[in-house]
């Protein structure tokens, strides 16, 4: 009887967590478009200077590292937006018009811990009753359960050899 309620609390627990994916990774991919638009503007704005300039973008960054201490870490903070600018917009190509089971498969390009944290922060769960959302729950109940299956089982033949013997009496 214990056992049965601690495996529906588990496989309850494994419902509601992951009935929750497809919502957040929806909120996630907002955000991450927005942090691909405002980064365009950066990297859009440096390239049109470096072009007013006369330069490409690489040589306007080498320009701005062979200055003095602000214009090298200007260069180095340049570099890192345009490789996250890069990075991003490679997910949200990949993200964008994916449902919800196709996020789950891209899930590598849900990884930027900044936007992550945001989208968290703004986000409320909800009860899901989307096709989507019962979908996640009853996996979500499954691994649950599945899982503390796959405890007890491990804790049981760990203690299995401490397990008393029965004493067959010879007559």
């Amino acid at each position: 009887m214990i056992l049965r309620s601690l495996t529906v609390a588990a496989g309850l627990t494994g419902a509601a967590g992951l009935s929750q994916f497809p919502e957040f990774s929806q909120q996630y991919l907002q955000r991450l478009g927005g942090a691909v638009d405002e980064l365009t503007v950066v990297v859009t704005a440096f390239d049109a200077d470096a072009r007013a300039a006369g330069l490409t973008r690489q040589e306007a960054l080498a320009d701005l590292n062979s200055g003095g201490t602000f214009a090298q870490s200007r260069s180095a903070s340049m570099q890192a937006t345009f490789d996250r600018h890069a990075r991003l917009t490679a997910d949200l190509a990949a993200l964008q018009g994916a449902g919800p089971f196709t996020r789950l498969k891209l899930l590598g390009h849900l990884d930027d811990s900044d936007i992550a944290r945001r989208a968290w922060g703004a986000y409320k769960p909800a009860l899901p009753i989307t096709f989507e959302g019962v979908s996640f729950a009853i996996a979500g109940f499954a691994v649950g359960a599945l899982l503390l299956w796959a405890m007890i089982r491990t804790v049981k033949a760990l203690f299995r050899p401490f397990a008393r013997r029965k004493v067959v009496a010879h007559s």
